[in-house]
């Protein structure tokens, strides 16, 4: 019953925090001295389209029923249409997650199974040259841009190797180079936190105590220290996935990646547009040229 009323305590306390996240948006997107309808619909719109389309998505309606208004349809997953796209924004998300989510996962795993062991290494080796080494060179990746190592990675096994494909998505090759990129600051920050956890756990007197009664080094490491080290890696690693997802759109832009940034920077339908005629050599039909003489003599304002 204790544990069931803690996690009922955490949902209620969430729920709380998603409130409070979604009325901060919404006070500082009302606080941006832009006019959404105008960004929409270009300066060339008229003050009649321009109010038209305030009163579509409920600019002129009073503050606090555009906040009501959002906050149900928050509620039930109705986020409005992208300005962009102008699909549901739902519908957006829906395409490109699995994508994100994939990557997210297999980074998180990269980053595991490579820290692990070198925070371990730096651990039993404390100040000696393997643990100078791992800790310079965490330190080292966590200050490399995302991007800079992208495109450092890009022209070493795409272009010059040709090893791995570049950009997309067309079979698992293409996951190797972006979970690496996204990986490498998440495998600095669990390398130094595994080797202070070890640490701090070896120097405990249960871990005395076990190395007094004649155990194994390895014994005492494995099973008891080892155990103990992991929960502050837990911790970490649940918070570190959702900065994985938020930042995986700079990777996946470097590597054209078809994930969360095709929500912004290109199209999910491709657009529908009509190729020009050839010129026919024969003479236009009396009735063609008098369409093309009634559809010239229009303004272009009109035909627009």
């Amino acid at each position: 019953m204790c544990v069931l009323g803690y996690v009922l305590r955490r949902l209620l306390l969430a729920v709380f925090v998603l409130w409070g996240v979604a009325t901060v948006v919404f006070i500082v997107v009302r606080m941006v001295p832009a006019d959404p309808a105008l960004l929409i619909a270009g300066e060339t719109a008229t003050p009649q389209q321009l109010a038209a389309l305030r009163h579509d998505m409920g600019l002129d309606q009073p503050l606090i029923l555009q906040y009501l208004q959002y906050l149900g349809k928050a509620v039930v997953g109705d986020f409005g249409n992208s300005y962009l796209q102008s699909v549901p924004a739902m519908f957006l998300i829906g395409q490109v997650l699995p994508n994100t989510a994939l990557l997210a996962v297999l980074a998180c795993a990269l980053a595991l199974v490579v820290s692990f062991p070198l925070g371990l290494i730096a651990a039993l080796r404390v100040n000696g040259l393997a643990d100078r080494a791992v800790t310079t060179s965490s330190l080292v990746v966590q200050a490399l841009p995302g991007f800079w190592v992208g495109v450092v990675l890009l022209l070493i096994f795409s272009r010059t190797l040709k090893w791995l494909p570049s950009a997309g998505l067309t079979n698992a090759q293409s996951l190797i180079l972006p979970a690496i990129v996204l990986a490498l600051p998440f495998i600095a920050i669990l390398t130094r936190l595994t080797r202070s956890g070890l640490l701090e756990v070896v120097g405990e007197g249960y871990i005395q105590t076990a190395r007094a009664k004649g155990l194994a080094e390895r014994t005492v490491i494995f099973p008891h220290a080892i155990r103990n080290a992991t929960i502050p890696i837990v911790t970490v690693v649940g918070l570190e996935f959702g900065t994985l997802l938020g930042g995986a759109v700079i990777t996946e832009t470097v590597f054209s990646f078809p994930g969360s940034d095709g929500c912004w920077s290109r199209p999910s339908r491709p657009a529908t547009t009509t190729s020009p005629r050839p010129a026919s050599s024969s003479s236009p039909s009396p009735s063609s040229s008098s369409t093309c003489s009634s559809t010239c003599s229009t303004p272009t304002s009109i035909r627009e």
